[in-house]
């Protein structure tokens, strides 16, 4: 059994968490239906921060709470660290106030999108540009926020380690209470493979926790990255919605309690156990977008799901195809089931590149 003494050596949460995996703020994916399926395979005794999907502090303010898509919420969901993009400070400030009156726990800024959009509009990656704006963000947000405020970014657009710890050092003087490095270039969006040396050399400059973010596939990776990089916490995207019992298979290795309702099985491990496992996770999923979403908006959740977690099944495009011409959430159900009434394997490591 590993220790959980490898991770978390510097306090996440002002001390409060006790896990070091947690689910990467993705776009059309880390809604309420995700984060509830990755509470399915969570511990209970773990804690964590949970994210959302990136907001835009332009359209915040306008908006209310719980009436879109991105910011609807569980009833147990009182551990959510919203991840926000801008860079102006009163639309910042309205829409921390908002977040932390909804019941955010911390503030994570976005400076790792590197979206054309998010170019063109000086967000997102960026700030990277430019590190005393980026800073400026930081220090708005933080003087407007009751909560911890984080920040997930990448490794820069150049390769310039000089230039990178220069920036996160001017992130921790502005009083960022941790950040997530996801040690890819701007440009390189997920084509090459991520650098976790650098992530050793962020945490080993800083005095804050450096979370590790990129190419985690399989449990085996959580304990790698934290061997390589030493980093507090190991953030999962993609991977994560994949295998969401990822949290109990780490949990399974650092001794934490089963996640309820699995106290009586171990977490599948084999390639047929994770096909079995990954064709109920869809099932549960679907009931959740079903009782958070219509059907069109749901569908849209789910065909987008597939497409970026099915590639680690070894036919995981007859899924997506089985599922294509469902008119309802009842013919997605029939679809699964009869997909996965046949033996299904899951592959450990898959291409990252879409």
């Amino acid at each position: 059994m590993s220790s959980a003494s490898q991770f978390l050596r510097r306090p996440l949460l002002q001390g409060k968490a006790n896990f070091p995996v947690w689910l990467a703020p993705m776009v059309g994916m880390s809604h309420v239906a995700l984060r509830l399926l990755v509470r399915h395979y969570t511990p209970p005794d773990a804690v964590v921060g949970w994210p959302t999907e990136m907001l835009s502090t332009w359209r915040l303010p306008r908006e209310e709470m719980g009436a879109t898509p991105e910011t609807l919420k569980g009833a147990e969901e009182s551990d959510l660290v919203p991840q926000i993009l801008g860079n102006e400070e009163q639309p910042i400030a309205e829409s921390v106030r908002k977040l932390v009156d909804w019941g955010a726990i911390a503030v994570d800024i976005n400076m790792g999108c590197p979206v054309k959009k998010a170019l063109r509009h000086n967000y997102g990656v960026a700030l990277m540009g430019d590190p005393d704006y980026a800073s400026e963000v930081v220090r708005m947000t933080v003087k407007h926020s009751r909560v911890p405020v984080s920040v997930k970014l990448r490794a820069g657009l150049q390769n310039d380690k000089d230039y990178l710890l220069r920036f996160v050092r001017g992130l921790q003087e502005a009083g960022v209470a941790w950040i997530t490095l996801h040690p890819r270039l701007g440009f390189m969006k997920r084509r090459g493979s991520a650098d976790w040396s650098q992530i050793r050399d962020v945490r080993e400059y800083l005095n804050i926790p450096v979370v590790g973010n990129g190419d985690v596939q399989c449990v085996d990776d959580v304990f790698a990255m934290a061997e390589v990089s030493g980093c507090d916490a190991v953030m999962v995207g993609r991977a994560l919605a994949a295998r969401p019992w990822l949290m109990w298979q780490v949990g399974e290795r650092l001794g934490f309690l089963p996640p309820r309702g699995h106290e009586n099985r171990l977490a599948p491990s084999t390639p047929n156990e994770e096909g079995c496992e990954y064709g109920r996770a869809c099932l549960l999923f679907l009931n959740l977008l079903e009782a958070y979403y219509p059907f069109a908006s749901g569908y849209t959740r789910f065909k987008f799901h597939l497409r970026m977690t099915s590639g680690w099944l070894e036919f995981g495009h007859h899924l997506s195809a089985s599922c294509a011409r469902a008119q309802n959430y009842r013919d997605l159900h029939e679809a699964v089931t009869t997909f996965f009434s046949a033996d299904q394997k899951m592959n450990k490591r898959t291409a990252l590149r879409e």
